[in-house]
């Protein structure tokens, strides 16, 4: 940027007064309706709390990739032919201190079996002492399990009826016999532990906005702001989970999200305001410009989060629409609390927002009349990057691309009940039957044959054998046929466990090798299905959609910075800076849950794959985050160089007066999301880290050190806009500055 280039545009022009916008118009109502709005957001927050309490969740953990899926079409075979193993399956592990064949223990297991089978919504329930129960018995004989087998599969089982059947096998246990149950119906109903995650994100926003304004009022607007928009949002996920299928994690994914970028909405509309009062403006006023500066800019990214996640609409799964819409609503309602909800807050503390002071009274410097004239640290941080501009900018990028280099290595599939809390009852059977039978065993595979009569039988036996010979295959159950003798089904036990790339590679050798050779010239069909295969297909979904997914937010994030700032080169550059950020948290999450380099503590003790919907959660909610801190970032840039200020030094301005507060914005975000990382539940614990680490390298080493420098190098050229393009593209955020004048001199 060229600093001589202020004498060539002559004096900045005046400030003239623009014309109030919409949402300073919508802040200066519930200013001054501030009663009807806070007891309208408090009805509307107990209606729907009571809705959803009335109408209960049905949440659905169904992670199909829908009928045409090979694993589909087998349940669909299996349910029309064999109705009574259609059913979903769980496994109540026996573990005896001496041999589980002993008369005793054998006649406690085979009693509780048998209590379990009189059980609602329990079709059938195998013992291993039975006659067709062979190899349900442990080599050394210290552990057994029973097979119960249900009368539906999925979220079609109530969650009563299954932890009817944990809490009563459970009774069996005494000392000398351990009892745990696993399989997918026990994974369902067990609930991580809602509220610790919450809690500890919120202390610590508390913490960092008393550090950041020094007043518990100034403080308490942005963590209320938010909270009630969190807790309306779970109302409306209970409500909605009747007609969609929402997962069961979609309510603390709903927290998280809501949580962070909420309290973070709520902080830069607070700060706008306590700027402007301390310019002179009245509470009524400053209320105004807050909603037409910072009001703004949080309805344009909060719209730019929601947009991004509609993106995952194309993936084309249900349980992802469930998720993506839960993270919706809780962004709209943030969104629409920061908006109505605040500056009727604000109404009521009016000049005394800064009471109840925290510390040291200090003067404020945070009025733009002070940051004029006292720039302080963050201005002379900017010119020092300016001054070097192709070695900070080299450096910052250097350092993502470092971080990144493990994501080369990352591997999608759906992890297991391995990767669970070790105090889960699924986690335990799952490492009981991995001590006793392999890992294979909590992930069989189903393969289900449709014959044209008796003549096909001799190719069931062919496949039988020539799956008993591949090497990944550790046990062949023998074929069952339907009373019609058109269907046949028998069950493959992989050496691996169901997470393994050796068992996905096993499903597709299977496929496309195996099946089609024994079934050669024969009439016979094949299908391989089961819960394993299932996951392996969805997982093949969501990779073959995975291009059009990225493409869709990189473009609608490149396209609504463009309307935004009437730039093109600066969308481009802030699309491939946050390309980097978002590859440098893939790289860091492959690290520590991949890798396990932070030991066994954060993984709960199993590495594993990363499950193939995370890393597209993660890019649609980094790619609509980091609209955040750039819309503020940008438009004070942009703000100061259409005030008159040079280049150079518009960038300084603009970092000056905006990096305290986006540090300190940062901060709570990192914090919420990392709280999420001592919760129960993995994927929340990959997503928490995950958005945790690309926050602090977003703004710390994009925003703060990478931006100011390429913009440096680029100049003029940030705010180049062709002229058709100026007419044909809306201006979606007109000024975030209500207060001057469009800048005549564009290059």
């Amino acid at each position: 940027m060229s600093i001589t280039r202020a004498a060539e545009r002559g004096p900045a022009r005046p400030l003239v007064a623009a014309p109030v916008s919409p949402l300073g118009r919508l802040g200066s109502w519930s200013y001054r309706h501030r009663r009807l709005v806070v007891v309208a957001w408090v009805a509307a927050l107990v209606l729907i709390s009571v809705a959803g309490r009335l109408a209960g969740s049905r949440f659905k953990d169904n992670l199909n990739g829908g009928t045409s899926t090979p694993s589909q079409q087998a349940a669909a075979f299996l349910q029309h032919n064999f109705p009574s193993q259609a059913g979903d399956v769980a496994q109540v592990v026996f573990q005896a201190r001496g041999p589980v064949t002993a008369a005793a223990t054998q006649a406690r297991v085979n009693a509780a079996l048998t209590g379990l089978a009189r059980l609602p919504h329990v079709a059938s329930v195998l013992s291993p002492f039975a006659a067709g129960g062979a190899g349900q018995v442990s080599r050394d004989g210290h552990i057994a399990y029973g097979v119960v087998r249900f009368n539906a599969s999925g979220d079609a089982i109530p969650d009563a009826a299954v932890q009817h059947v944990i809490d009563q096998a459970r009774r069996a246990a005494q000392p000398g016999l351990a009892v745990a149950l696993g399989g997918a119906p026990v994974e369902k109903v067990e609930k991580p532990q809602f509220g610790r995650s919450e809690a500890l994100g919120i202390l610590a926003a508390v913490l960092i906005l008393l550090l950041a304004f020094g007043s518990v009022i100034a403080m308490l607007l942005p963590i209320v702001t938010a909270i009630v928009a969190v807790a309306a949002s779970f109302g409306v996920l209970d409500v909605i989970s009747h007609a969609v299928t929402v997962p069961s994690f979609a309510p603390e994914l709903a927290a998280l999200v809501g949580l962070g970028v909420g309290i973070d909405y709520s902080l830069f509309v607070v700060t706008r305001y306590r700027t402007a009062l301390r310019s002179g403006s009245a509470p009524a006023d400053a209320v105004v410009a807050a909603m037409a500066t910072s009001g703004r800019a949080v309805v344009f990214a909060g719209s730019t989060v929601v947009l991004s996640l509609l993106g995952l609409f194309l993936l084309g799964l249900p349980f992802i629409y469930g998720a993506a819409l839960g993270a919706i609503i809780a962004v709209l309602l943030v969104m629409a609390a920061s908006v109505t909800l605040m500056p009727a807050a604000l109404g009521f503390v009016g000049t005394g927002i800064d009471r109840l002071r925290v510390g040291r009274r200090r003067p404020d410097r945070s009025s733009e009349q002070s940051l004029r004239t006292q720039r302080g640290f963050w201005w002379s941080w900017s010119r020092r990057v300016q001054r070097r501009p192709l070695l900070t900018a080299g450096a910052a990028v250097a350092v993502l691309l470092l971080l990144a280099v493990p994501f080369l290595s990352l591997r999608l599939a759906f992890t297991d009940a391995g990767t669970e809390p070790s105090s889960y009852t699924s986690r335990q059977a799952y490492d009981l039957l991995v001590r006793g039978f392999g890992p294979g065993v909590n992930g069989p595979l189903v393969v289900a044959f449709s014959l044209p009569g008796a003549t096909g039988r001799p190719a069931v036996e062919t496949l039988r054998t020539d799956l008993a010979r591949q090497p990944d295959v550790a046990l062949v159950s023998p074929p069952q046929y339907s009373p019609s003798g058109t269907a046949a089904v028998l069950t493959v036990i992989p050496r691996t466990s169901p997470q393994d790339a050796r068992t996905s590679a096993l499903v597709s050798h299977l496929r496309d090798s195996v099946v089609p050779q024994a079934t050669a010239h024969t009439p016979v069909s094949v299908l391989i299905g089961g819960q394993t295969a299932a996951s392996i297909d969805t997982a093949g979904v969501i990779s073959a959609r995975l291009v059009v997914v990225v493409a869709f937010v990189i473009l609608l994030s490149v396209l609504l910075l463009m309307a935004a700032f009437r730039s093109v080169i600066v969308p481009v550059v802030s699309a491939l800076l946050t390309l980097l950020s978002t590859g440098a948290a893939y790289g860091v999450i492959v690290a520590v849950f991949q890798w396990g380099w932070l030991g066994g503590g954060i993984d709960n003790g199993a590495t594993a794959p990363v499950d193939p919907w995370i890393p597209l959660m993660l890019f649609a909610l980094l790619f609509g985050f980091s609209m955040d801190y750039q819309v503020f970032l940008i438009s004070r840039f942009r703000e100061e160089w259409r005030a008159g200020a040079p280049d150079s030094e518009a960038v300084a301005g603009g970092l000056a007066k905006t990096g305290r507060i986006i540090t300190s914005a940062a901060a709570i975000m990192i914090c919420v999301f990392a709280a999420f990382v001592l919760g129960d539940l993995r994927v929340l614990r990959v997503i928490g880290l995950g958005m945790a680490v690309a926050v602090l390298l977003d703004a710390t080493l994009v925003r703060m050190v990478a931006t100011p420098a390429v913009l440096q190098l680029i100049g003029r050229a940030n705010w180049w806009f062709p002229r058709r393009l100026d007419r044909a593209v809306p201006n979606i955020l007109s000024e975030i500055s209500p207060a001057t004048t469009p800048r005549r001199d564009h290059p």
